[in-house]
């Protein structure tokens, strides 16, 4: 691997795509660390040494490498990019015009991504009053400090260019990722992703040493259990099913076309880490509905009971709730991103068949039986990595953001395999050996 590295970098268009790639990677991590206009960026550190991180706002300040508990410009990070991404995603099954945009081609692809860079600058508006709006009452922290020591000024005018500078850090962001995919290496929003939570990965490991009864005999238990993980998500990132198409031999003047022999490669976690990232999203929604109700501090009643029950992460109700999402959502995501129905049909109409099956409705019915069969493990996977932090913290009483496990594993190796692939498919071009071989 090593050889193959200095390959990369002995390779003149390959090393300037990759230095452009690291370069705007420093970029998007100085930015980071800027505050934004009107913040107290010492009350702002205080507080986050002194507080407990709000959970709710957990998967937006993995997503933006720490940046968000520290009102920088890039606080919002890519996570307004993201939703946008699965909104429209959703919405292709459901809206026929934009259904029709997907199977344009290149064309409609473009005016799809101008839709997802609008909806995204107005989730950026929509999530940047919010947080400044969270940080202004000082529950961002947990209510470590007050709002007006984070906000000296909290005049309209102050926090709407608190607004509008985190809005526009989120379109910077977004146009670095376009930059290194097409200058770089990777897919650029992917690597920013791969970045910030790669970012997190030190400051979380040190507070485990910090804060665990165990001292380093935990950090080495947390450290192999790391790598166990990796492995894991390795292996079954990698595992596909291959179901063999074959293609008729068709005769067209002179020329006999067809009866080559390929294979449709269903992936056992078809859905990625969309599942997790729903089902993390769809439990915050008790604990806001407590918090804007304002029976935060109730000892009985409902908003008790969902506090007890349904927001701290290592009782079992959560667990197990938390877990039965998680596959209802691979199964729901992979029902709507994967259509048997139109896999056989395009089958059917360039003469292609799987051996043993009639063309046509038996094929969509076996790929569904297939797709099906091969969820379930990918599904109970998704639980189980993401199962792993909470046990942690129950085992090991170590802080809630452990690094190993759920969203941030599955986003770093995930990225990580993509981006070696491409360099390596690009080594192969030149005749060099890849990292893999």
């Amino acid at each position: 691997m090593l050889t193959a590295f200095a390959r990369a970098f002995k390779t003149p268009d390959l090393r300037k795509k990759l230095l452009f790639t690291l370069g705007i990677i420093a970029l998007f991590r100085m930015g980071a660390h800027i505050p934004v206009p009107g913040v107290d960026f010492a009350a702002v550190k205080q507080c986050v040494a002194s507080g407990q991180k709000n959970e709710l706002l957990g998967l937006v300040n993995l997503f933006s490498g720490g940046a968000l508990l520290q009102l920088t410009i890039f606080a919002l990070g890519i996570m307004p990019y993201i939703t946008s991404s699965i909104i429209l995603q959703l919405l292709t099954v459901v809206i026929p015009r934009l259904d029709a945009l997907k199977k344009e081609g290149q064309a409609g692809t473009a005016k799809i991504t101008q839709y997802t860079r609008y909806l995204t600058i107005a989730l950026a508006i929509l999530q940047g009053t919010a947080i400044i709006a969270t940080a202004s009452t000082g529950a961002l922290f947990g209510g470590a400090c007050s709002g007006d020591a984070v906000i000296p000024n909290q005049s309209i005018f102050t926090i709407a260019t608190m607004v509008v500078t985190m809005t526009a850090g989120t379109t910077v962001i977004m146009w670095l990722g376009e930059l290194i995919t097409d200058r770089g290496i990777g897919n650029g929003m992917s690597v920013l992703i791969f970045t910030s939570v790669a970012a997190q990965f030190p400051s979380a490991l040190w507070a485990i040493k910090q804060s665990s009864h165990g001292g380093w005999l935990v950090f080495f238990l947390v450290i192999v259990m790391g790598l166990a993980m990796v492995g894991l998500v390795v292996f079954v990132e990698q595992a596909q099913r291959r179901i063999p198409v074959q293609y008729a031999k068709r005769m067209i003047g002179r020329r006999a076309y067809g009866g080559t022999s390929t294979y449709i490669p269903l992936k056992v976690n078809q859905a990625g880490v969309i599942p997790v990232i729903f089902a993390s999203s769809l439990l915050y929604i008790p604990a806001l509905v407590v918090q804007l109700s304002g029976h935060a501090n109730d000892t009985k009643g409902w908003a008790f009971w969902i506090q007890n029950n349904l927001v701290k992460s290592d009782h079992w109700l959560y667990m197990v709730m938390y877990l039965v999402l998680i596959i209802f959502f691979a199964f729901f995501y992979v029902a709507i991103s994967f259509n048997p129905e139109e896999v056989a049909d395009n089958m059917k109409k360039y003469g292609g068949f799987i051996p043993g099956i009639r063309a046509g409705r038996p094929t969509a019915e076996y790929l569904n039986y297939v797709l099906t069969r091969i969820t379930w493990p990918g599904s109970l996977y998704l639980g189980l990595i993401a199962m792993v932090p909470l046990v942690a913290l129950g085992l090991f009483q170590v802080s809630n953001n452990f690094p190993f496990g759920g969203t941030s594993i599955l986003i770093v190796v995930g990225v990580g395999l993509e981006t070696v692939k491409q360099i390596e498919s690009q080594l192969q071009q030149r005749n060099y050996e890849g990292f893999l071989r």
